[in-house]
C-alpha cells in the first residue's frame, strides 16, 4: 500500500509540473494514448525470451516549458510478460503493469518529437498460460512478480496540429521483475494518441 501511496503523489507531482508551466502558444495538453505492445523478460543478461503481443491504454498531460521542450507524465495500464516455447511446448507469462512514465520531449522541429524518462509500474495482475502438450514448466508453478518495476524509457514519434500523434517507445526495465535470479523487462510500445 505504501508504493502505491508513493506512486500517486508522483502522478499527481507531475500533474501538478503541468499546471505550472504554460510557456508555449498552447496551453497545456491532456489526453488519452493507447496501442500495441511487445513484451519480453530479458533473463540473466543471456538474452530475451519470446515476446508476448499485448496492449497499452492511458492518459497523459504535457507542458511546455518553451517551443522546444516539454515534460509529459502519463498514467498507463500496460499488459506486459513474455513467452517461453520450444520442441515441449509453449509457456505464456502474463505480468499486467500500472505505469507512470515522466517523459522529458524535445522538439526538434515543431511536428517531430524524441522522448526519455524514467518509469515506475506496480504488477496488479499475473497469469501463468501452458499449451495442452507443454512441459516447459511443472503447469501447477506459479510465478509471482515483485510489485515494483522501475526503468527508462526512450521514444521517439510525430504529432499533428490538430492533436493526433503517432509514437515509438522502448522500456528498458532496471528492476528484477522475480525476488530470485536476475530479470528485467523489456518493452516496444507503438502508440496512438489525441490530445483532449
Amino acid at each position: 500500500m505504501k508504493t502505491f501511496k508513493i506512486i500517486l503523489a508522483l502522478f499527481f507531482a507531475g500533474i501538478a509540473t503541468l499546471s505550472a508551466q504554460n510557456n508555449r502558444d498552447k496551453v497545456s495538453i491532456m489526453g488519452i494514448k493507447g496501442g500495441y505492445n511487445l513484451s519480453a523478460v530479458n533473463f540473466n543478461g543471456e538474452g530475451e525470451t519470446g515476446q508476448r503481443h499485448s496492449f497499452h491504454i492511458g492518459f497523459y498531460g504535457e507542458s511546455f516549458f518553451n517551443n522546444h521542450f516539454s515534460i509529459q507524465p502519463e498514467l498507463q495500464y500496460s499488459q506486459q510478460g513474455y513467452v517461453i516455447s520450444n520442441a515441449n511446448g509453449k509457456f505464456t507469462q502474463k505480468l499486467n503493469y500500472i505505469n507512470l512514465p515522466l517523459m522529458l520531449k524535445a522538439y526538434p522541429v515543431n511536428n517531430f518529437f524524441l522522448e526519455v524518462g524514467p518509469q515506475i509500474g506496480l504488477a496488479v495482475y499475473h497469469k501463468e498460460e501452458y499449451d495442452a502438450a507443454s512441459n516447459i514448466f511443472n503447469s501447477s508453478q506459479e510465478f509471482n512478480p515483485n510489485k515494483l518495476d522501475y526503468g527508462v524509457n526512450f521514444g521517439a514519434g510525430f504529432v499533428t496540429d490538430n492533436g493526433m500523434s503517432l509514437g515509438v517507445r522502448y522500456h528498458l526495465g532496471m528492476g528484477d521483475v522475480y525476488n530470485q535470479g536476475n530479470q528485467q523487462n523489456r518493452v516496444w510500445q507503438f502508440s496512438l494518441g489525441f490530445d483532449f
